[in-house]
């Protein structure tokens, strides 16, 4: 299957990993809240793409096991192409061995409360979650 890319949602009890994107000119969202993942490199899976990228902008390596949830969607940068958007756990021992690359000015383990409701986070990252929580309860598994 041909894909764009993949993004996670990944879960830690009732919080979900997020990084706040660079703010500088010409990128896509500058400066707004985003969530694991990015483009596809060669014929890697989907799988492959979302744990490359998890791995290097969180220095975090993560069983393909632990994304429970899948669901294709449009492309958020080119809409004739489809990307994959998962869900999984993160076990809170995940969190204390984060070591932030320098793609983005940050992260956060962010409730997903604020999470949702917050101004400056990517919109249909925003909806795609609700989507997923509404097919799967994450911080209930």
């Amino acid at each position: 299957m041909t894909f764009a890319g993949a993004k996670a949602a990944l879960f830690c009890r009732a919080s979900i990993l997020t990084l706040r994107r660079d703010d500088r000119p010409g990128l896509p969202w500058p400066g707004l809240w985003d969530l694991p993942g990015g483009g596809r490199e060669g014929d890697e899976t989907a799988e492959a793409c979302v744990l490359r990228e998890l791995h290097e902008e969180f220095g975090l390596t993560l069983a393909p096991e632990r994304l429970v949830w899948r669901r294709m969607f449009p492309s958020m940068t080119d809409a004739s192409r489809m990307s994959i958007f998962f869900g999984g756990h993160l076990l809170p021992a995940k969190v204390s061995v984060i070591r932030f690359g320098d793609d983005g000015l940050g992260w956060s383990l962010m409730s997903v409360q604020d999470f949702l409701a917050r101004p400056d986070v990517i919109g249909e990252l925003q909806r795609r979650v609700r989507i997923l929580q509404a097919d799967w309860h994450p911080t209930n598994a």
